[in-house]
């Protein structure tokens, strides 16, 4: 049971989200660093940043189809610009 324990808080850590900067970052990083972010929403990003520039705050990120203000809210602090 220890072991258990011992593991699972180790993985916990590791399922928090880490800062990341939305204009430069691949969609595999952004997937990987926001909650409620996977794969195709983080492609769907970057085709976004690359077809209208860069973002100028997290809250444009709802342009992106499938992004709403909650997961915005959810992440605004792990949302960097520059």
């Amino acid at each position: 049971m220890k072991k258990f324990l011992m593991l699972w808080l180790l993985f916990s850590f590791n399922a928090v989200a880490a800062p990341v900067n939305i204009n430069k970052a691949g969609a595999q990083e952004i997937a990987d660093s926001l909650n409620g972010i996977g794969i195709k929403k983080a492609e769907a990003i970057v085709g976004y940043r690359k077809k209208n520039g860069k973002f100028n705050s997290a809250d444009e990120l709802s342009n992106v189809k499938g992004i709403g203000e909650k997961t915005i809210a959810k992440n605004k602090k792990d949302i960097k610009l520059k």
